[in-house]
């Protein structure tokens, strides 16, 4: 075979077969994994298998089954939270205002947060014990996506919306929103929603100050392909298996762009 690694042949004792992983990760049976293979829809390292007696290594190999990503490691755990307003995006305050603790305690796995929300802002934040895929997803030089909706002061004309998308002035430079819409206007206030990949300091805030319209409540409704959907204030649910792929693809998909450690800047 072209390009064969000895490294990973499949003829050597190291290693666990493939269909026995992708089972154990709760992919499919055995024998369905097989044929997933035999049909060409599994890839290891980004290389397609076709043998069935493949033996890979679950701590190192990469794998994704129809082009997403799988969790291999089944003791990681993805739990979304819709953070409350009045909780900092810590594990411990050191002025002792109530913190991510009161939501981790109940999960036996030592979980952290994926970049911040200021204290203000209430949504999706992700709690992982996922280290690697952590870094990655918060740092600024990625640029996942995330989708706001923020109550604002005033009226909201369609020209505030084109210019928040045209870019808008800041003291550390112009920044535009990759998306913005009018939602409503109502009673001297009105509904934003902005979508933006920076990861710049309470940068929703800053530009939406900054076109006359001060933030007086703020959300964060999606986090890259993850949705907050209906999950009350307060709660907590483990990702599903679909939403896990989506998040650990885009992850993958260019982990290099994260190579050295950075602080966590996306504080809204």
């Amino acid at each position: 075979m072209s390009g064969f690694d000895a490294s990973t042949d499949s003829t050597q004792p190291e290693g666990v077969r493939l269909q026995k992983v992708l089972a154990a990760a709760g992919v499919a049976s055995r024998r369905v994994v097989e044929d997933y293979i035999v049909e060409g829809r599994i890839k290891v390292n980004g290389v397609t298998v076709t043998e069935l007696g493949r033996r890979i290594d679950p701590e190192t190999d990469l794998v994704d089954v129809d082009g997403t990503a799988v969790q291999l490691d089944v003791s990681k755990r993805y739990v979304m939270l819709n953070k409350p307003t009045g909780v900092v995006s810590s594990m411990k305050d050191e002025n002792g205002r109530p913190d991510l603790r009161l939501f981790t305690e109940k999960y036996e796995e030592r979980l952290y947060n994926v970049g911040r929300l200021d204290a203000e802002t209430s949504g999706l934040l992700i709690l992982t014990n996922d280290g690697e895929l952590a870094h990655v997803l918060a740092h600024p030089s990625f640029g996942v996506t995330k989708v706001y909706i923020a109550k604002v002061e005033g009226t909201v004309t369609a020209q505030t919306i084109n210019t928040l998308t045209k870019g808008v002035e800041l003291e550390d430079g112009v920044i535009a929103a990759d998306k913005a819409r009018l939602l409503d206007t109502s009673r001297g206030s009105s509904l934003v929603e902005l979508t933006l990949h920076s990861g710049r300091n309470r940068i929703v805030r800053r530009m939406l100050a900054a076109v006359g319209h001060p933030v007086t409540e703020l959300v964060r409704r999606q986090f890259g392909p993850l949705h907050l959907g209906t999950l009350p204030a307060g709660k907590t649910r483990e990702l599903g298996k679909i939403e896990l792929g989506a998040l650990l693809t885009l992850s993958r998909r260019d982990s290099g762009a994260a190579e050295a450690p950075g602080e966590q800047q996306e504080n809204e």
